[in-house]
C-alpha cells in the first residue's frame, strides 16, 4: 500500500486513484454541533464516496462519561474500528461534510490508538463533489476485522494534567475555538458552561488555518498563523476546543509543520468550564 504514516494528508486525485486498493479503507467521520439538528449517520447513507464506512464519533467514545465523545478504553474501540472492516494492514483515509472539521478527530484516535498508517482527506467530501467525483448512496456491508488497539497516553491530557500545564512556562495550551468565545464576549453553545478561556492559553481559530476549500494552508501560512498568536513552535503544545473535535485541526496542522510535541486535552472546555473550580481568563491572551 503507497500510504505510508508520513502521508497524513491525502489529495482528491490521489484517492480516486486509489479507491480499488483492497489494503484500503476510507471512513466518513462527520459529526456536528447539536445546535445544528444535523444527522451525520443520515447524511452518510444518502451521500458518501465510494467503499466508505460511517466512523460515529460520538458511539466510538466513553459511553460512561458525561462529557461528550471522550476516548473510550482500547478494547471498545477495537470492536467497534474491526467492525468497520479495518485491520492492522490497512491504511486509513478520513474525510468530512464540511471540508476540514471533525476528520481530524477520527485521523488523531486512530492514531492514539496504534494505527498509524491514517491520513486526511483535503478538502474532504464538498471538494470531493465539487470536483465532480463519484459518490454512492447504498453503504455497503464491511466484512470485520481483526484489530489490537493501545492508547498512547502521550496524545492526550486530563484537566489535571493541563491545570498543571499552567503553571508550567515550558508547556503551551492552544484553543481553537473562535475568537469572541475565547475572549468570553459570547455564552457558550453548551448550557452551564462558563465563558473565557484556560488560564495563559493562545487562541488560534481552527478557521484560520484553512482555506477556502477546506484544506491546510500552506507550511508558511500555518507558521505565519501560530507565530502571530504567540505560539513558540519549538515548545510542546496541548491543544483544545469546546469538546476535543476541533483541537484535532489544530494538531494536524502541527504535525504538517513537523511539530510531533502535541497532545489533546479531550475534556476541553465542556470540561474545564462547568468545573467552577478550575480558573478562567477573560479577555485577550497576553
Amino acid at each position: 500500500m503507497p500510504l505510508t504514516p508520513a502521508d497524513f494528508l491525502v489529495t482528491t486525485d490521489w484517492l480516486e486513484r486509489h479507491l480499488d486498493d483492497p489494503a484500503l479503507r476510507i471512513l466518513d467521520g462527520s459529526w456536528h454541533m447539536p445546535a445544528d439538528n444535523r444527522d451525520p449517520g443520515a447524511e452518510f447513507r444518502s451521500c458518501h464516496i465510494p467503499q466508505a464506512q460511517f466512523f460515529d464519533i460520538d458511539a466510538t467514545s466513553d459511553q460512561s462519561s458525561d462529557l461528550p465523545h471522550m476516548v473510550p478504553d482500547a478494547g471498545q474501540f477495537a470492536r467497534q474500528v474491526a467492525a468497520l472492516g479495518i485491520g492492522q494492514d490497512n491504511a486509513v483515509v478520513v474525510y468530512d461534510t464540511q471540508g476540514l472539521f471533525s476528520a481530524a478527530r477520527v485521523w488523531w484516535l486512530l492514531r492514539a490508538m496504534g494505527i498509524s498508517n491514517v491520513a486526511v482527506l483535503e478538502g474532504g467530501l464538498p471538494k470531493w463533489m465539487a470536483e465532480g467525483r463519484v459518490v454512492a448512496t447504498v453503504p455497503e456491508t464491511p466484512r470485520p476485522a481483526t484489530l489490537t488497539a493501545r492508547m498512547d497516553e502521550r496524545r492526550v491530557r486530563s484537566a489535571e494534567q493541563v491545570l498543571q500545564a499552567t503553571r508550567d512556562d515550558g508547556t503551551q495550551i492552544v484553543d481553537a475555538r473562535a475568537p469572541a468565545r475565547f475572549r468570553g464576549e459570547v455564552p457558550e453553545p453548551r448550557a452551564g458552561l462558563r465563558s473565557g478561556h484556560i488560564p495563559g492559553s493562545r487562541n488560534v481559530f481552527f478557521k484560520a488555518l484553512l482555506t477556502d476549500d477546506g484544506t491546510l494552508k500552506s507550511d508558511d501560512e500555518l507558521r505565519a498563523v501560530f507565530e502571530e498568536a504567540g505560539v513558540d513552535l519549538n515548545k510542546p503544545v496541548i491543544t483544545s476546543c469546546g469538546s476535543g473535535v476541533t483541537a484535532a485541526v489544530l494538531a494536524l496542522a502541527l504535525e504538517k509543520l513537523g511539530h510531533r510535541d502535541v497532545a489533546i486535552y479531550d475534556g476541553s472546555w465542556t470540561e474545564w468550564g462547568q468545573n467552577r473550580e478550575l480558573p478562567i481568563e477573560t479577555g485577550k491572551a497576553d
